[in-house]
């Protein structure tokens, strides 16, 4: 079996390893828009009504629905915010 030292595996991977002084922290202000969409969709007086419906749906239904699109853009501008 080849054993390849540590600075070889980084000549290897291209130089992509980081040290421990170019290592991120784990928390972002980006992350506080998630607490928005919690709230939104986990408080129920906000949305525990049928009226205004749309198009003939009930607002609790198309509130949560319109949810799930706000949050997946919320999570891609939260993901390009923080990716390196």
């Amino acid at each position: 079996m080849l054993r390849v030292s540590r600075t070889t595996r980084r000549k290897l991977n291209g130089g992509l390893t980081m040290n421990n002084t170019q290592r991120r922290s784990g928390w972002s202000a980006w992350y506080l828009l998630f607490i928005v969409e919690f709230v939104a969709v986990l408080w129920p007086p906000f949305y525990n009504k049928a009226e205004p419906s749309w198009i003939g749906i009930p607002y609790f239904y198309w509130y949560q629905m319109l949810w799930v699109i706000i949050s997946a853009v919320i999570t891609v501008v939260v993901y390009l915010a923080t990716r390196e």
